[in-house]
């Protein structure tokens, strides 16, 4: 097998000896991913006609090539008042997609940015235990639909950030990072065992490298290391991807590239240092910079898949034109794909896909598939068996 920890090898059993056997592939065990922050309104029926079409679009192309999506769990939009959060259409919004074959993940818990206002009023010790009120809360409402959380997001900055005072920052610098970050993903762990609990930053120097080293010293139970890639101001390159992966490999826990973009039109200039600063009347997209789009982003992906601990590459956002105006989405406007996405398509639904193939059952009645990690389905004299290859 070209890639051992992609690929894998299983016998199936399927009771009929000398018999033809039909083998196609329906998942991939790799999170391919995207965020999705529209199906909140979607799924409660509050988008006009226009829009609900291109939703159901996009829906479409979403379900051909991923299979993971990222909900917004901001804690300023998604309880704006205290006591009263967005839980019902949140939760309507986790139904639908998880009915459309997606696994889900919470983003974030707890994040210095879009926090929620009204904690401003509260003891640094108040918002402490409202911050972990909330977490227990969230996990509790949508076990079993979301079971993966970006625990804190952010977290190398959060008791230095200055843009506006925020009561994550003012507690976090109190508390310090490790002493706080280890109460978070404590109070994560007890309200579901079974969750899946990142740490994620856009920060990928040494700094996030020490943090995650003194939390784990610490005793902090991260499952998985998040790695933003906002590429807003131009690819990073291979050799820039290749360090990054050998650095954060060291730890031996799986990496999740949880906000992954590439930009089909202007880069941002290399001068600004927060992307948020970068702010356009209008940013299209172009010909040349999508052929320039399509190119980086296989070259992206490329790069990460081959890596074995790398489990997931999340896409943000999904259509042109949402964060920062930028178009950096694999559709355009209208939910269209661009090349990126064909590109991606050809990809993931090909060369890392197993086509239906034909197999003959040995005299025991079993057949032995080989391919990519996932979920396959067999089918023989009309008869189904779902299996999975690890």
């Amino acid at each position: 097998m070209k890639n051992s920890y992609r690929q894998g090898k299983v016998t199936v059993k399927v009771g009929k000896a000398n018999a033809k056997v039909m083998v196609r592939q329906t998942k991939h065990k790799f999170l391919f991913g995207c965020s999705e922050f529209s199906t909140l309104t979607y799924a409660a029926g509050e988008m006009n006609a226009e829009d609900a079409a291109k939703a159901e679009k996009r829906y479409g192309h979403m379900a051909e090539i991923m299979n993971f999506v990222t909900l917004p769990f901001y804690w300023g939009r998604f309880e704006p008042e205290q006591d009263k959060p967005d839980t019902k259409r949140m939760l309507g919004a986790a139904k639908y997609l998880k009915a459309q074959g997606m696994l889900l993940k919470g983003h974030p818990l707890c994040w210095h940015t879009v926090c929620a206002p009204w904690l401003m009023e509260m003891s640094n010790e108040k918002v402490l235990e409202t911050q972990l009120n909330r977490i227990k809360r969230d996990m509790q409402d949508f076990a079993g639909l979301v079971d993966m959380w970006d625990v804190i997001n952010e977290a190398v900055i959060m008791p230095l950030f200055n843009r506006y005072d925020n009561a994550m920052t003012r507690l976090c610098k109190e508390k310090g990072r490790i002493k706080l970050i280890k109460e978070l993903f404590a109070e994560a762990r007890q309200a579901n065992p079974n969750a899946t609990l990142l740490i994620n930053d856009f920060e990928t120097s040494e700094a996030y490298d020490i943090l995650v080293e003194g939390l784990l010293e610490a005793g902090v139970p991260i499952d998985t290391i998040g790695i933003q890639s906002h590429m807003h101001q131009g690819y990073w390159g291979v050799e820039k991807t290749e360090e990054i992966l050998e650095r954060f490999s060291r730890f031996g826990l799986p990496l999740h590239f949880t906000e992954s973009t590439l930009i089909s039109g202007e880069i941002m200039p290399k001068h600004i240092t927060d992307l948020n600063d970068w702010q356009v009347e209008s940013w299209p997209s172009t010909p040349e910079g999508e052929a320039r789009q399509a190119e980086e982003t296989i070259t992206h992906y490329e790069t990460l898949f081959k890596h074995p601990l790398v489990e997931s590459i999340t896409w943000w956002s999904f259509n042109d034109g949402l964060w920062l105006g930028a178009p950096s989405g694999l559709l355009d406007k209208n939910s269209d794909p661009k090349p990126a996405y064909n590109a991606l398509k050809d990809k993931i639904k090909g060369e890392w896909w197993m086509q239906e193939k034909a197999f003959v059952s040995d005299e025991n009645g079993n057949i032995i598939v080989e391919g990519y990690k996932g979920d396959y389905v067999a089918v023989c004299d009309g008869v189904e068996v779902v299996f999975e290859v690890l």
